[in-house]
């Protein structure tokens, strides 16, 4: 029987529990990057069972070369959780999740610029009485600053061992690693007093989790603390397996604070903080009298009322410039070696159904979205460089201005952001604001921002709506640009409307953390890109790939009679008939029923339709006999011969896609994180709703003004 990962076996045959860190810390205090630096590439990404909350394992060995697991927690201020992500940090250090055990040591990583801050997490985590490992991160940084902290004495106060570190420069990782591979970690020695008024509920609520809930007594206290420390405890306690007894000394405490008119809160916080001030006036000294950063320096431009604007909308035109032309060779080699491919195979086999099966749907409609994968790795590349310079965090204040308009707040566009990418890990990310209405809006709406998976289509429409190779750069890149701006508009309409009716409520204020500017870790950049290539080359083998054998085989099948051209061989065909089935629908905003056929096959991805459009039109990516695509696409014709892929036509198709709700792993995601049918189908119905009505106006507009 295989052993579990975390179980390995000595030399001498007997069986040793490798050591089980969590790795805790602040939003942006450099967590991931230490993650990666400790496991490489030794890493296992899903999702926690029952919430869509990311689930990051990885393999960290110590100097001498002995295993070392290490859980990746999501970031958090606290442990008294106010939203999903934050409630799986809680769960799993206090192990409430059956499917995840509790971690046997903790592994703290705080911003040694911002110590006193960081430390408040670092204190509740202290009182669990856990082995800690305290690691303090930017110290580069910290020492620009001005600041001086004394790790030697910060080390004696709290009894735990503090390591200096500089994540992304990989500095203190020796010494990390030997920390982390003692046998003997000691427990925290740090001490703070419970205020008077609130330490009698403390006793009493933690005795009962001792006697009722079977809770060591320093867990039963922590506990206890994080129970009294959200003002709202009641609904914590009924999200949480607590006995009855428990519940009724929480509710009848809470009874008695509210008529006295005490903040048990406001007062435990405030305690807590004050004795991390005192912490921190011991160990951190000011060096210097510092100037404005460089952050602070950057920032005066970055975050300008109108500059800002400029700065944003340059790093987009970058982004999509960069998707044209960078892309460019890597694309036609990809082209050229599928080609290459295709006709290795027909020169290999006879001609028949078989050769036709594995060129036509296997190798044409995989190589045809395949050829995409430069201009998805450009994208993810800044969309990491953005994360790991600290822009994006300036971008989410500065559409905070706009965002409060429509009803929500900067939080909000940063899974708006991340959609742009893809909306799945988009709308994971809206685990992270607090309002259940926020969340839902935020939902709803963030499918609307174009994702990669749109952007294949985005490229052939563009491609046959300007053909040509003297056409200016900028004219792709406006047309593209545009795109993403309308989905973007798109998305604040729909959020605008749903805060004004179906999920009203005033717009939160945004209190956002602002990281220090940094350079680029290249080394998270590239895992980051390398993980979701990979993610998008498996989709092509196997989603992509399975349904392009599909579509082939219901492009050939039924067979004409023997003679039929090709245009009534796929007439004839199941996929031909199912075309034909909704061309009445779509007919208006200027589709037929063979662009019908990529409309139902995306469903499944909307990548899909460009290797749809591939077998339609018996289009592979180049050789001597077949022509490619676009050439493909723009000889297609209606019945009376007129052209289909007018430049209109090729508008109105990229306008549908903007707005449809063509992705069913979207759908599924949304499901999961709504926890029912009700609102992935109004989402559905909506967004598709919409794309219609849009391309009805624009392509009858269009042909009314003669285009």
């Amino acid at each position: 029987m295989a052993l579990p990962a975390h179980i390995t076996v000595n030399a001498a045959g007997a069986t040793s529990r490798q050591p089980v860190y969590a790795l805790v810390g602040n939003p942006n205090c450099g967590k991931s990057t230490l993650f990666n630096a400790l496991t490489g590439l030794k890493q296992k990404v899903g999702n926690y069972p029952g919430v869509t909350v990311e689930k990051k394992i990885g393999t960290a060995y110590s100097q001498h070369g002995q295993p070392i697991t290490v859980i990746d927690l999501p970031g958090t201020y606290s442990l008294a959780a106010r939203s999903p992500d934050e409630a799986v940090t809680r769960d799993v250090l206090l192990g409430r999740r059956a499917d995840t055990a509790q971690p046997d040591r903790i592994l703290c990583i705080v911003d040694a610029t911002n110590l006193e801050r960081n430390l408040y997490l670092v204190h509740q985590i202290l009182d669990l009485g856990r082995p800690v490992i305290l690691v303090l991160n930017m110290m580069d940084l910290a020492a620009r600053a001005g600041l001086e902290i004394r790790v030697e004495q910060l080390e004696k106060l709290l009894g735990i061992p503090v390591i200096a570190c500089e994540a992304i420069h990989q500095r203190g990782l020796i010494e990390l690693k030997l920390a982390m591979s003692r046998a003997d970690l000691p427990l925290a020695r740090h001490a703070w007093t419970v205020p008077a008024a609130i330490a009698p509920a403390v006793s009493e609520i933690a005795a009962a989790l001792v006697e009722g809930d079977r809770k060591s007594p320093l867990v039963a206290r922590a506990e206890a603390l994080l129970l009294l420390t959200d003002q709202d405890s009641v609904r914590v306690a009924g999200s949480t397996p607590l006995s009855h007894r428990t519940i009724e000394i929480l509710r009848a405490w809470q009874s008695r604070w509210t008529q006295e008119g005490t903040d048990w809160a406001g007062t435990l916080v405030s305690s807590r903080y004050d004795a991390i001030g005192a912490l921190a006036a011991e160990v951190v000294q000011l060096r210097t009298e510092a100037g404005p950063s460089t952050s602070d320096k950057i920032d005066a431009i970055a975050t300008h009322a109108l500059w800002g604007w400029v700065v944003l909308g340059a790093v987009m035109t970058l982004l999509f410039f960069s998707i044209f032309t960078l892309a460019e060779s890597p694309m036609n080699w990809i082209d050229g070696h599928v080609a290459a491919l295709s006709d290795a195979i027909k020169s290999a086999m006879p001609p028949g159904d078989l050769r036709d099966l594995i060129t036509d749907g296997a190798v044409g409609g995989v190589g045809g979205v395949l050829v995409f994968l430069p201009q998805i790795l450009i994208l993810f590349f800044f969309i990491g460089l953005l994360e790991s310079t600290g822009y994006m965090a300036r971008a989410a204040f500065i559409m905070d201005r706009l965002m409060s308009r429509v009803g929500l707040n900067g939080k909000s566009f940063i899974p708006m952001l991340s959609s742009y990418a893809c909306a799945i890990p988009g709308i994971m990310a809206t685990r992270t604001i607090e309002d259940p209405k926020d969340r839902l809006v935020t939902i709803l709406v963030a499918p609307l921002m174009s994702c990669s998976a749109r952007l294949p289509v985005y490229l052939l429409m563009i491609a046959a709506l300007v053909p040509g190779e003297r056409v200016p750069i900028f004219t792709k890149v406006g047309i593209m640009l545009f795109m993403y701006a309308l989905g973007t508009a798109g998305a604040f309409f729909f959020a605008w409307l749903f805060k004004r009716t179906l999920l009203k409520g005033e717009p939160p204020l945004m209190i956002m953390e602002l990281p220090p500017y940094r350079l680029p870790g290249f080394k998270d950049v590239a895992l980051h890109m390398l993980e979701r290539a990979w993610i998008f080359v498996r989709r092509a083998g196997t989603v992509i790939l399975g349904i392009s054998i599909i579509l082939w085989f219901l492009s050939a099948y039924p067979k004409a009679p023997e003679g039929a051209t090709p245009t009534a061989q796929l007439a004839q065909s199941f996929a031909g008939r199912a075309g034909h089935a909704i061309e009445p629908l779509i007919k208006p905003i200027g589709f037929d029923w063979q662009i019908g056929i990529g409309l139902i096959s995306s469903f499944a991805a909307r990548e899909v339709f460009v290797s749809t459009m591939g077998v339609v039109f018996n289009a592979e990516s180049t050789d001597e006999t077949t022509a490619p695509l676009r050439t493909a696409l723009l000889s297609a014709k209606w019945p009376d011969g007129r052209a289909l892929f007018t430049p209109l036509v090729c508008f109105t198709l990229m306008i549908f896609y903007v707005f449809a709700m063509q992705c069913m792993s979207t759908i599924a995601v949304v499901k999961r994180e709504t926890n029912g049918w009700k609102w992935p189908i109004f989402q559905t119905l909506y967004m598709t709703g919409t794309a219609w009505i849009l391309s009805f106006i624009v392509y009858q507009g269009g042909r009314a003004l003669g285009f």
